[in-house]
């Protein structure tokens, strides 16, 4: 073949991308950026301290004696009848470990096989912004039409006359994401009930990205889609055991959704990644069994983290106000500079030492209000927090 029809033909197998818009995540990209100029990183989030110390024994022990072959496909059973229990107890759901509970690699992919499971070309899906950046993607992969509706600084409550409006005859999902990322804003009884007014009529679906559902602050109680039966009937519920634990790394998230919606959730999840590795997942089902506590004062343990985060920062020129839920912090730098968030992130990590997370990009359509706030990541040991708050109070 000559030179000229070997280019040709390798220009007619070049794919016609279905996200040709979509480039490598700002996560990837902060810290990366971080890495390379030995910056602080608390930009994407991931804690700086390892799981509990039991946890990962317990995971040693199954790797080492012979529990290292695929695993049944929704999940390994001691597992998924654990996080039966830990529903059960938290929001008293009564749910079957055997037709309610997917065990995933991760709450992406779970995220992924429950929109994938109930939109089509043509649908719509109501999301806020600013949301998480997966799940536009996603949905558009599925034909489905995302229809993007903006939370507002600084406090980013939902407006429920906007949700009104937005919601159509092709309106088929609505994700909801309590404790949200990235502004750590928490949804109440009220919000809840006033979504379960909106579509008590309507053939909507509902998909809750609860991962931080334990990391919430100033004794509020998480709003899980649990909670509700009427909402309950209709959604995919999904949590995060990295989050949890301490151990993102590990991609270990799972489902609970109601036995007709989990049935076309394994239908995907099963092409997907069909399983999640086998030591792991009996690790985790011991230390959920055993450690119950971990799960109940995590809450308490990260509102420490953002109250001595807070108060390393309080002579700074930052506005901010102290986090509802999540490990991020949001601060607003005004009175610091006049730059766009991105710009000033990538600076600040590159000159400063800082990396943190721009919040506009988390927005599909440019914000009515400039934005001048970046994300911060708290779930650090304290000599990272007041290294960085040194640098932050400088500026």
């Amino acid at each position: 073949m000559t030179p000229l029809k070997n280019a040709l033909f390798m220009q007619n197998l070049a794919p016609v991308s279905k996200l040709a818009d979509v480039q490598t995540t700002i996560f990837t990209v902060m810290s990366a950026l971080a890495e390379r100029h030995s910056a602080i990183n608390l930009s994407q989030g991931f804690p700086d301290f390892d799981g509990p110390a039991e946890l990962l024994a317990r995971v040693q022990h199954y790797l080492t004696h012979g529990f290292n072959q695929y695993p049944p496909m929704a999940g390994v059973q001691s597992l998924r009848e654990a996080i039966a229990d830990k529903v059960a107890d938290l929001y008293a759901l009564q749910c079957s470990a055997d037709a309610e509970i997917t065990v995933t690699a991760g709450a992406t992919e779970a995220l992924f096989c429950a929109i994938a499971a109930v939109v089509s070309p043509g649908d719509e899906v109501i999301l806020f912004d600013p949301s998480y950046d997966s799940y536009d993607p996603v949905i558009r992969l599925q034909g489905g039409v995302p229809v993007h509706l903006p939370l507002s600084a600084p406090e980013y409550r939902v407006d429920w006359t906007m949700v009104s409006d937005a919601i159509s005859d092709r309106t088929r999902l609505i994700i909801i994401n309590t404790p949200h990322n990235p502004t750590g804003s928490v949804w109440d009884a009220e919000d809840m009930q006033t979504l379960q007014s909106l579509i008590a009529d309507k053939p909507i679906f509902l998909l809750g990205d609860e991962v931080y559902e334990h990391i919430i602050f100033d004794g509020a109680a998480h709003q899980s889609l649990c909670r509700y039966p009427d909402l309950y009937r209709r959604s995919f519920v999904v949590s995060s055991f990295g989050k949890t634990y301490h151990v993102t790394g590990w991609k270990v998230g799972y489902c609970v959704a109601p036995p007709e919606l989990t049935t076309e959730f394994r239908r995907i999840h099963q092409f997907v990644t069909f399983t999640v590795n086998t030591p792991v997942q009996y690790g985790l089902a011991d230390f959920l069994l055993s450690h119950p506590d971990h799960h109940r004062t995590l809450g308490q343990f990260y509102q420490g983290k953002r109250d001595y985060f807070c108060g390393l920062l309080a002579e700074s020129k930052f506005h901010f106000t102290p986090s509802a839920g999540t490990y991020f912090q949001l601060l607003d730098y005004s009175r610091i500079a006049v730059e766009s968030d991105v710009a000033l992130a990538r600076r600040w990590t590159e000159e400063r030492g800082v990396a943190s997370i721009p919040v506009s990009v988390f927005y599909q359509r440019e914000a009515a209000e400039p934005q001048s706030v970046l994300r911060f990541c708290f779930a650090k040991d304290d000599a990272t927090l007041e290294r960085a708050a040194e640098i932050l109070c400088g500026l």
